[in-house]
């Protein structure tokens, strides 16, 4: 038979014959959000959000606040609830070097290999840069006051495989004194256990770039003449030790260094932070 009647007069509605409440969506009250409160007739773009009212300012300037109600805005003339934006996931911190920053950080126990640098200056970088780092994986720096000094330190240090030895020197160059030194360990007894890095600079005052320290460049500095003291000269600075005041306060993180001493130290510490490195018993 026909239906006369047509096609189901309950269909869509709930067993009460009630339709079913349409579902409202929800907005982020972000500022690129324009919204309009249908009751005042007031639109604004929203400048403002509380987890209970939001700041709209229409194109006039004129702000009005609104308590956060279920549909009780239009944004692009449909119904919708505005709600208060996620918070953001804080990025990681880091620390001066780049690395994650470890919150609540307890310094481990030392391990039984170390990184030597050439002098205190060299140290001091390393510290204000890596100090974080260092402390994470328990690396001890040590100065040895010029690679000259290198064959007796080894001697008696006596690298191992857990004992291992990260050398940082300057002037690392073809044809340099430090290149032959390196070249002889890299060949020698030792070369499982010690690793040498360095960067091409003079001195590793060098090795911060100069707009960090308010320079143009850095000088070039007579052959014959102490490359500090002629610097210091250069640039009309009284003595080495107020110049290295302004180094070492120039720098804040590693983006203040030359690209080589940045790699160099990153490979020290790799080499002796290695699995099984082992800690210090003493």
């Amino acid at each position: 038979m026909d239906n006369s009647y047509g096609a189901d007069v309950l269909a869509g509605h709930d067993r009460f014959g009630r339709k079913p409440k349409r579902a409202i969506p929800e907005v982020a009250a972000t500022g690129d959000v324009v919204a309009e409160d249908p009751l005042s007739g007031f639109c604004g773009l929203v400048v403002g959000c509380t987890s209970t009212a939001v700041t709209l300012e229409d194109r006039n300037g004129k702000q009005r606040n609104f308590p956060l109600t279920v549909g009780a805005f239009l944004v692009d003339g449909q119904q919708v609830t505005l709600v208060r934006p996620m918070a953001k996931p804080t990025a990681p911190q880091r620390s001066a070097s780049g690395s994650v920053a470890v919150s609540g950080l307890r310094a481990r126990t030392a391990r039984a290999a170390r990184i030597w640098v050439e002098g205190i200056h060299d140290a001091a970088l390393l510290e204000r840069v890596w100090g974080h780092d260092l402390r994470v994986e328990g690396i001890v720096v040590e100065p040895i006051h010029g690679l000259d000094n290198l064959e007796a330190a080894l001697r008696e240090f006596g690298p191992t495989a857990r004992r291992r030895v990260g050398v940082l020197a300057d002037h690392l160059v073809p044809g340099s004194k430090e290149q032959r030194i390196a070249d002889a360990v890299a060949t020698g007894r030792h070369r499982a256990n010690v690793l040498i890095t360095g960067h091409p600079y003079v001195d590793v005052w060098q090795a911060v770039r100069p707009a960090a320290v308010g320079i143009a460049a850095w000088p070039e500095v007579p052959r014959g003449v102490d490359w500090k003291t002629g610097v210091c000269a250069a640039l009309g600075v009284s003595d080495p030790a107020t110049m290295w005041g302004r180094v070492n306060g120039a720098v804040r993180s590693f983006r203040d260094l030359q690209t080589p001493l940045i790699t160099a130290v990153e490979q020290l510490i790799d080499f002796v932070s290695a699995d099984d490195v082992g800690v210090d018993d003493g």
